[in-house]
């Protein structure tokens, strides 16, 4: 196969690759967040608790973990493009039926099969950026897959607060459901088709001797924890910082906490401001130096003044999307076999970090109070710090 004929930066092939790429990143992460600034609005029309509505955000992305446990043996069976394509446009689908199941524990089990069916645009998007595109260019690919990310989750998040507040949450979901249902079509008209890559059968003893070896390797399963502990944390954020908005001393708006989310781009910027630094310092250089940012964010959340809040939370947003790109690229890169397992193994762990610290945490923030809450956070922060100064820079330690 002649390498050459890679997407390179400026080709026709490329802006199609980064175009798609950066609609299903849109579309998964609308999806797959949009009931969490609605959960006061939610808890209230189901009669329920904070952590119990948090099952809405959390059965999503148990399915999404479920899901990325299934694709990391069989992600290789499929056609990249086709797996893609039915992804987004099955999720859409159960997006759109959402808006009219009058359960919430049905609406619930709604969401583990859309996480499910959802999960496979993340198993294989980083093997086919890495297999399609030039490795001049595959920092930048990534960087507009997780930029499509960072951006669904804002736009789900602001779109959803702001329909719901005007025409309730139902509403607020098949808005959304019809929105990602035009981005899948968009994405399978357009989506160019591997080169690089033909589906194979799966060879379930070769695959279960690289998840071995992924899972006995100590330099991606330190990268494994810090996902799932820097995911959680994220999670856990968004997921009740609107409670505690809405509460005494601040008692904003459904409106005004609509804005709030915008802070969702400064995770643009950090996935963008990565890509650049990364030609220039160790990518665990990178990766450490963000995660300080983030518990220095995170600390910052502590405040009763709503200007060091904000400020706290453009912060911790960053630096999460930072430390996310650095090492969703540092795993993709490490493994040179089985790129899809290795890197579904790290969706894998990043879904589940969601999932438990994701409603653990409401349990807790119910429990006893913000401050603890926010202490329970910083610990976690704290230790993929630790994890990450384990690793030695990807260039002294691969797989082969």
């Amino acid at each position: 196969m002649n390498l050459s004929e890679k997407a390179e930066k400026g080709s026709t092939r490329f802006r199609y690759i980064k175009l798609c790429i950066f609609f299903s990143g849109l579309s998964v992460f609308a999806q797959l967040y949009l009931f969490q600034p609605m959960l006061p609005t939610v808890a209230e029309y189901f009669k329920t608790t904070a952590g119990d509505s948090s099952l809405l955000v959390s059965s999503s992305t148990i399915g999404m973990a479920a899901g990325l446990l299934f694709f990391a043996f069989k992600a290789d069976s499929y056609s990249r493009k086709k797996l893609m394509t039915f992804s987004l446009l099955s999720s859409a689908l159960l997006t759109l039926l959402s808006a009219w199941i009058p359960s919430l524990s049905i609406l619930i089990a709604a969401g583990v099969i859309k996480g499910f069916v959802v999960s496979g645009v993340s198993a294989v998007a980083l093997a086919y950026l890495t297999e399609e595109v030039h490795i001049s260019v595959v920092g930048l690919a990534i960087s507009m897959y997780l930029s499509g990310n960072t951006i669904g989750g804002m736009s789900g998040r602001i779109l959803a607060t702001i329909l719901a507040g005007e025409f309730g949450w139902r509403n607020a979901v098949l808005i959304i459901g019809l929105q990602s249902l035009l981005l899948g079509l968009v994405f399978w008209k357009l989506f160019p088709e591997s080169k690089f890559f033909n589906p194979q059968k799966t060879d379930y003893s070769l695959k279960v001797k690289q998840m071995r070896k992924f899972f006995t390797d100590p330099y991606l399963l330190r990268l494994y924890g810090i996902a799932a502990l820097l995911m959680g944390t994220f999670v856990s954020v968004y997921n009740y910082l609107t409670f505690r908005l809405e509460a005494k001393p601040f008692s904003l708006s459904h409106f005004v906490i609509a804005f709030i989310f915008l802070m969702y781009i400064f995770g643009v910027f950090g996935t963008m401001i990565t890509s650049r630094l990364s030609t220039r310092f160790s990518r665990n250089l990178i990766l450490k130096s963000s995660v300080v940012f983030m518990l220095s964010g995170t600390a910052l959340l502590l405040s009763e003044n709503i200007y060091v809040v904000i400020f706290g939370l453009g912060l911790f947003t960053l630096a999460f999307f930072a430390a996310h790109t650095m090492a969703s690229q540092m795993t993709a890169l490490h493994a040179k076999q089985g790129k899809s397992s290795a890197t579904s193994i790290y969706w894998l762990f990043y879904y589940f970090g969601s999932s438990i610290l994701g409603s653990g945490t409401g349990y807790i923030l119910h429990a006893f109070s913000w401050n603890i809450f926010i202490t329970i956070l910083l610990f976690s922060v704290a230790i993929s710090f630790i994890l990450a100064s384990a690793n030695k820079d990807l260039k002294e330690i691969k797989i082969s």
